[in-house]
């Protein structure tokens, strides 16, 4: 079923675009909707505020988000879902959240739900958009960026390193580009840490009938797109390859 929701409110830092309504569905962290409006085709979203209002932050890479980043406060947009399963927050744990990139955009709920929280990015100008919730955070946070323009030089994994060099953690939650999330679920595994990471993949229906977003034999839509440790094990696909429209596999370069 298809909600119409009108945006009502929009920021913008660089390439990377928020935008803002008010929806009475209740979704959990790491699940995504698929949207929709005038000029653009349907896509997933995951949603980067999850409370009374909720929104989506997305980079603009393409002509359909491109056309989802000319919307203003007051224009409508078409929602279907939520879809998928999200992190499991055991409070009992404790509990490492890392985003990497426009990954940080759907573990920003965690964040403000109080969990300590690793941030990652290229440069500091592709964490602008992340800023304002580390600063309301009450969990430590830190930061990393490629080319040390802002917090610990280095990246994702590196600063997990670091971070577990004076805290410990049952649990990793994760999400950002896969070749971050390769290497963190190898560290995890190797270090006995439990992990749930958010994977991406080509998805076209978004409910689990396309197969289009097929990893071996999972569909990211419906199993996922919050993987556990164990599931991650036995993707063989994992790190290597993806899958192009057309449901052609190709391996990552």
């Amino acid at each position: 079923m298809n909600d119409v929701v009108t945006v009502t409110g929009k920021s913008r830092s660089g390439d990377i675009c928020s935008l803002s309504f008010d929806w009475d569905r209740t979704v959990e962290p790491g699940q995504f909707v698929m949207v929709w409006a005038p000029g653009m085709e349907e896509i997933p979203l995951s949603l980067s505020s999850v409370g009374d209002v909720k929104s989506i932050t997305f980079r603009i890479i393409g002509k359909d988000t491109e056309a989802l980043g000319t919307k203003e406060t007051g224009d409508r947009l078409s929602i279907r879902g939520p879809y998928g399963r999200g992190y499991k927050v055991n409070d009992r744990k404790r509990t490492l959240v890392v985003g990497g990139g426009i990954g940080i955009a759907p573990v920003l709920p965690m964040m403000a739900d109080g969990l300590d929280t690793a941030l990652a990015a290229r440069s500091a100008g592709e964490l602008d958009f992340a800023l304002p919730a580390a600063d309301k955070a009450t969990g430590k946070t830190w930061i990393s960026t490629d080319d040390g323009s802002m917090g610990f030089c280095g990246n994702a994994v590196q600063l997990v390193k670091e971070i577990l060099k004076e805290r410990e953690y049952d649990e990793i939650l994760a999400c950002g580009p896969e070749i971050m999330l390769f290497f963190l679920h190898k560290f995890c595994v190797e270090n006995g840490i439990k992990c749930q990471m958010s994977l991406e993949r080509y998805m076209k229906c978004g409910c689990g009938i396309c197969g289009s977003c097929m990893i071996d034999d999972k569909r990211v839509c419906a199993d996922g797109p919050v993987f556990t440790c164990g599931e991650i094990s036995g993707m063989k696909d994992f790190g290597h390859a993806n899958r192009d429209p057309c449901g052609t596999r190709v391996l990552f370069r």
